[in-house]
């Protein structure tokens, strides 16, 4: 079977967690678990010139990931966020400002990948300064022109995000994934009434939105999937909870590729699901062997 070639854009960083940093970012734990998953990646990102950067670029090369789109940035550093865990594992972040995935600035080349490539994954947070929120969107009108997949993963850590970009990152995708937390905040903004029922304001949401497809994750509920003409629900996966860290994005990873290759979107489901609840058991977003 064909890999599927996928293109992951935003935000490099380092957690750092009560006993020490830990490579990170949305877009970046998405990238590995898609690699690791038997997916040809490219990550489109910028590190800053130093150790952080380097070590980065290092993790990723080491999981097979491209990293022939990945800047560098003599005036930032490297990005970092502290994290705090409630007793659920559930993380609260603190984000460093003015970090280089700020940075990010279009190159022709990043359009060059983006027509051979199958799918194109981003997030709302990466997209937090202007500069890498106009790459972001000028790499998306790229791939929507060719018709090419673009999932966006919303990812809301105030205070960086609000009603536009969350509107322009939908207008821009043709797949919405996000979790049930973020359904409330992202309905508001195209004033859908939830009190309807969720598959009815979904579905809204999904027209106002031109979508073909929203998968909504419910933690250890599972997870919901909607398209045009289907609804599928798969219950959640029991597990031993370390931390929660990534486990949204190996989801995400997960299913794409599936979908990518055809499967059955219940199987789909059922699948990726189980592979979200083992990265909930191991600390950290990604197996720690390669960092």
């Amino acid at each position: 079977m064909k890999k599927p070639r996928i293109i992951s854009f935003g935000e490099v960083l380092w957690d750092l967690f009560p006993d020490g940093g830990r490579f990170g970012g949305a877009p970046a734990n998405f990238a590995c678990h898609a690699a690791l998953q038997g997916a040809e990646v490219t990550i489109c990102t910028a590190v800053g010139d130093d150790s952080y950067g380097d070590d980065a670029i290092r993790i990723l090369s080491d999981y097979d990931i491209d990293v022939s789109l990945v800047q560098t940035v003599a005036t930032a550093p490297t990005g970092t966020a502290s994290v705090n865990l409630d007793d659920e594992g559930k993380p609260s972040f603190l984000f460093q400002d003015n970090s280089a995935w700020d940075k990010l600035q279009w190159m022709d080349d990043i359009a060059t990948k983006i027509l051979s490539a199958d799918a194109i994954c981003f997030g709302t947070l990466g997209q937090r300064s202007e500069m890498a929120r106009q790459t972001t969107q000028r790499a998306l009108e790229v791939a929507g022109r060719a018709k090419i997949p673009r999932v966006v993963d919303i990812n809301l850590r105030p205070p960086f995000f609000d009603a536009k970009i969350i509107r322009e990152s939908i207008q821009l995708a043709s797949i919405l994934k996000m979790s049930d937390e973020e359904v409330e905040t992202v309905c508001a903004v195209f004033e859908i009434d939830l009190l309807q029922g969720l598959e009815a304001a979904l579905r809204c949401l999904m027209e106002l939105g031109q979508l073909k497809m929203i998968v909504v994750t419910r933690g250890s509920e599972g997870a919901l999937l909607l398209t045009t003409d289907e609804i599928s629900v798969q219950a959640g996966i029991p597990t031993e909870v370390i931390d929660t860290v990534g486990a949204g994005d190996a989801f995400t990873a997960a299913f794409l590729i599936r979908e990518l290759q055809g499967s059955a979107r219940s199987q789909n489901l059922l699948e990726s699901c189980i592979f979200a609840a083992e990265v909930c058991s191991h600390a950290g977003a990604v197996p720690k062997k390669f960092q």
